[in-house]
């Protein structure tokens, strides 16, 4: 799980007091149309790519981009900020697991990222907008913003500007209920999800509080998400009943059929659906 969680927990004190005082009815999903659904049904996205298990074709990599679409998968991918506020693809916080440098992707230019490989490969982070180029509309997209604490408006803007002027099917998830929140604000035609898993999933240094609400989409009344992309396997009672309410249903990371029980569309990585 990302470090960028813990960047969220301000948000927490208001989504415990309105979880509180609604109830259950606080977890309802955001509404909409069958047509915006549509492109993202009963359909499987590549878990940032097709990579390769043993990072040989890297994650988040142009080329795992690459090998999804000629295999018709739709791709779930992860964007955020670098120093000077380019959009580019990264899951980690920082670089030291995919790059060896220990430092965050945010204290870094551009032209710093671009100096680094991926995995050891000679694949490059990607900026967004190269990926866009990439797919070309060919299959739909995930994209997951991750949390930049003050800079979240800063990424949501430039993601929707640049998913506006693209032409091809996508939605926006992200684990921090604000972005979700910017996105339904501002960019309400865009089909919108909330990420969250069980609370066991959540970094130790995630207050036990916080894993209760995030885990049980207690801020769902924040963003009115319209998916829940939610971790395999068991889930909470609360996201049941947004479910049930209507939310479309993600689940990640898929690694079998055994895993896509009572789904609407999966993410999946280390096989071929």
């Amino acid at each position: 799980m990302s470090k960028t969680l813990t960047k969220i927990l301000a948000a927490v004190p208001v989504c415990a007091a309105a979880a509180a005082g609604g109830g259950m009815l606080m977890v309802g999903p955001g509404k909409y149309t069958a047509k915006a659904a549509e492109p993202f049904a009963h359909r499987y996205f590549a878990h940032r790519g097709l990579y390769k298990e043993d990072q040989s074709v890297p994650e988040n990599s142009l080329k795992a981009f690459g090998l999804a679409v000629e295999k018709g998968y739709g791709i779930e991918l992860d964007i955020q900020l670098s120093k000077e506020g380019e959009v580019v693809v990264m899951h980690d916080d920082d670089l030291k697991r995919a790059c060896g440098v220990d430092r965050p992707v945010s204290d870094l230019t551009l032209a710093e990222l671009k100096e680094l490989r991926l995995f050891g490969t000679e694949e490059q982070i990607p900026l967004f907008s190269e990926v866009l180029a990439l797919v070309n509309g060919a299959v739909p997209l995930i994209v997951e913003l991750k949390s930049q604490g003050p800079r979240n408006a800063e990424l949501s803007l430039k993601a929707r500007d640049m998913l506006f002027a693209y032409r091809g099917d996508y939605c926006i998830e992200s684990f921090d209920p604000r972005i979700v929140r910017w996105f339904r604000m501002n960019a309400p035609w865009i089909f919108r999800g909330q990420l969250a898993c069980p609370k066991e999933s959540y970094n130790d240094d995630t207050p036990a509080a916080a894993k209760e609400i995030f885990s049980r989409c207690l801020c769902n009344f924040y963003g009115r998400p319209q998916f829940i992309a939610y971790e395999v396997g068991r889930k909470p009672g609360s996201v049941r009943f947004a479910e049930a309410m209507g939310a479309f249903r993600v689940c990640w990371t898929s690694h079998g059929k055994y895993d896509e029980k009572d789904t609407d569309a999966v993410i999946f990585e280390h096989y071929l659906p």
